[in-house]
């Protein structure tokens, strides 16, 4: 039960994960009408840019700076090549970002290497948020923090596991969600947030009201890449650090699909379905062979079946989300919260 657990709160932090990367695409889409096939390579520069500014202003510090620092080079990538690119269409834009990804993973290539880098979250974060307590005497209980040793060693009779979750996961959690809190009172609650619907739904109307509406796209592609950025701070030191880590971007692509293209309530939601549907299956080592095998119809070794049948469901956990992905094309194209068909 309390790999389970574990499992399960993996997901769910993968989610988060998912959703800092996701929502800033699904913004850029929303208002703009692109899809950043770079968007995650702006993840990767994120990991890079801190993991260098670490070491010179810290932490912290470079937890600000590195999504600034992003935000501006998709700022000025808008602003000097895809504001160009834009009258031909959404073929150019897709080829241009397209492009763009290339050159980013061949820079952090050149300038950091191939290896990964040695990007440690600070000491403050290499703890252990809680630690799961199961006890065959007692109910599953939460201790914060590392768990006393008397409490994991128990009776002579009782039987006690203690699972630690660490800290850098919590941390990741905690920026996701403070991320989309502040998403929302951005576009809900302030005047910003009104030009930037008013841009997006009638961009005519709000340029004559004065507002600059290609500078407005500008600062929103911008504010997508920084959110990336954010996303490669916190992944970059709660998973590894290396050029491959841009390798994210089907997954990213598949979220925003299942959830609803240009929603934000939907990138949500595909998140944290892609998260768990990830991690929760890695707790079932089972097959259609065990299956059989429990209910009278055991599948033989010589039967054209059995090479498919003896494939766990632990061992089918990464092709999960996009089997969801085809059946929610299939079934329900605009995705579970979208609106629109494009």
């Amino acid at each position: 039960m309390d790999q389970f657990l574990i499992n399960l709160l993996n997901g769910i932090s993968s989610g988060l994960l998912l959703f800092m990367l996701s929502s800033g695409l699904t913004l850029i889409f929303s208002m703009m009408g692109v899809l950043n096939f770079a968007h995650a390579s702006f993840y990767m520069l994120g990991a890079y840019f801190a993991y260098t500014l670490t070491g010179v202003v810290g932490f912290w510090a470079a937890l600000v700076l590195a999504p600034l620092l992003v935000g501006a080079s998709g700022a000025l990538f808008e602003r000097a090549i895809l504001r160009k690119v834009h009258k031909y269409g959404h073929v150019a834009e897709l080829l241009v970002t397209f492009g763009l990804s290339y050159v980013l993973y061949e820079l952090v290539q050149l300038i950091w290497g191939r290896t990964s880098v040695p990007f440690s979250p600070p000491e403050v974060l290499q703890g252990t948020a809680f630690t799961i307590v199961q006890s065959s005497a007692d109910s599953m209980r939460f201790v914060l923090g590392v768990a006393p040793p008397e409490v994991c060693k128990g009776a002579a009779d009782v039987i006690v596991q203690c699972t630690r979750f660490p800290l850098n996961r919590t941390f990741l959690a905690a920026v996701a969600i403070l991320m989309l809190v502040g998403l929302w009172l951005l576009l809900t609650r302030t005047r910003i947030g009104l030009v930037i619907q008013a841009a997006l739904t009638h961009p005519e109307m709000a340029e004559a009201l004065g507002h600059n509406v290609p500078r407005v796209f500008m600062l929103v592609f911008g504010a997508g890449c920084a959110m990336a950025g954010l996303a490669g701070v916190t992944g970059g030191i709660t998973f590894v650090t290396e050029p491959n880590m841009s390798n994210i971007g089907p997954i990213i692509f598949a979220v925003i699909v299942i959830g609803g293209m240009g929603s934000l309530p939907g990138a949500f939601v595909g998140s944290l379905l892609i998260g768990i549907l990830q991690t929760l299956p890695l707790t079932v080592d089972k097959s259609l062979v065990h299956l059989g095998e429990r209910f009278g119809w055991a599948i033989a070794p010589d039967s054209p079946l059995y090479p498919v049948a003896k494939i766990t469901l632990a061992q089918t956990a990464p092709i999960l989300p996009y089997l969801l992905l085809v059946l929610i094309l299939i079934f329900r194209p605009r995705g579970l919260l979208g609106s629109r068909e494009d």
